[in-house]
């Protein structure tokens, strides 16, 4: 039987979201049914909210998620009623042909729940990401969840389940750095500083920490970077190849996205490095750049979806890390609010008051 709960919609562009009934359907066949503890507020969700990812409305956001399997549908052999899960976007298929050739971490026929939840009217509602966790339940597919131990709070597991997962991913995954490199990280949100703490797991030399704000740099410095530049004050890359020996960084991560920021991790870069776009760029954002300096520069440029995860390899491992406390994941969870506080959340966000709001569900 279906149920019925409050959840965080966002109906029309630019509109405040809204706390509304959302009629949760009983699973089907691989599906599951969530009771959601804890939702961080994720960039994507406002890009949701501004309609800077789709125009499928009415869209019930949050996907950050993490909570207890409550119903499980026909066939479903992953996970079982009870068990602790974070919520992720990446149920791979193992069938397409990214998953095919070795590389599920693209895969591109990823599952999601086939009923929809809807509104008490009847209309259907677009989960973000697949997930729609703003809300105390939701309906995902079996291969959206990832089990974890239950002695980790869920507002810091639910932390992987797309941003603070998506830096440090960016640094591990699809950077990859390595021992001894120097590496610069440019923005320093959630993502940005997660982006920092795989550069340091995976035994960067050097990283240096990029932004306009100096409470995050001081931040930064806190949790390991060897050198912090205030992008308001100087030459971001004049300076990176100052503190690099003259030669530039071996990787440097754009966790913003504008052609701004982009161009600054380009020319940043020793010849041969690596540059990683993992901040989400504005759909109407343009690059100008001579083709002749892509050539001499050589190295590669890469973009970064959801850290290039997997999942069920990747959420365990680290979340043993922080167990260990090898990895500092509390830092993240800058507030935890109530489901009826995100549009004050968003104006934090936007502010850069915070890395994440995290909502207790009751």
């Amino acid at each position: 039987m279906s149920t019925t709960v409050q959840g965080v919609v966002s109906r029309a562009k630019g509109a405040p979201v809204e706390l509304l009934d959302v009629v949760v359907p009983d699973p089907g066949p691989g599906e599951v049914v969530v009771d959601v503890a804890a939702c961080g507020i994720c960039q994507t969700d406002l890009h949701y909210v501004t309609g800077a990812v789709g125009d499928g409305y009415p869209f019930l956001i949050g996907h950050e998620a993490a909570g207890t399997v409550t119903a499980i549908g026909a066939g479903v052999t992953h996970v079982q009623v009870g068990d602790r899960v974070v919520l992720n976007w990446r149920a791979v298929c193992g069938q397409c042909r990214a998953c095919r050739r070795g590389e599920p971490w693209y895969c591109f026929d990823t599952a999601n729940a086939t009923q929809p939840m809807r509104l008490a009217d009847g209309t259907a509602l677009t989960a973000a990401l697949g997930i729609g966790a703003l809300a105390p339940r939701t309906l995902v597919a079996e291969g959206q969840c990832t089990r974890f131990d239950p002695s980790v709070r869920p507002e810091v597991a639910g932390l992987l389940g797309c941003g603070i997962m998506a830096g440090l991913g960016a640094a591990l995954n699809t950077a990859a750095v390595r021992r001894g490199e120097q590496v610069a990280v440019i923005g320093l949100g959630g993502v940005g500083m997660a982006a920092l703490l795989g550069a340091r797991l995976a035994g960067a030399t050097g990283v240096i920490a990029v932004d306009t704000d100096t409470s995050k740099l001081s931040l930064a410095s806190d949790l390991g970077a060897t050198a912090t530049i205030d992008a308001g004050s100087c030459d971001v890359v004049a300076r990176i190849h100052e503190l690099t020996g003259g030669v530039g960084a071996d990787v440097v991560i754009d966790a913003v996205g504008t052609p701004g920021t982009w161009k600054q991790a380009f020319y940043a870069r020793d010849l041969a490095g690596r540059v990683v776009l993992v901040g989400v760029p504005a759909p109407d954002a343009r690059l100008d750049l001579p083709l002749a300096d892509v050539f001499d520069y050589g190295g590669s440029l890469k973009s970064s979806w959801y850290g290039d995860c997997l999942p069920e390899r990747d959420i365990p491992m680290l979340l043993d890390l922080y167990r260990q406390g090898r990895l500092d994941l509390d830092v993240f969870v800058s507030e935890t609010i109530g489901i009826d506080q995100v549009n004050e959340a968003f104006e934090r966000m936007r502010a850069g008051k915070v890395l994440r709001s995290v909502v207790l569900m009751q």
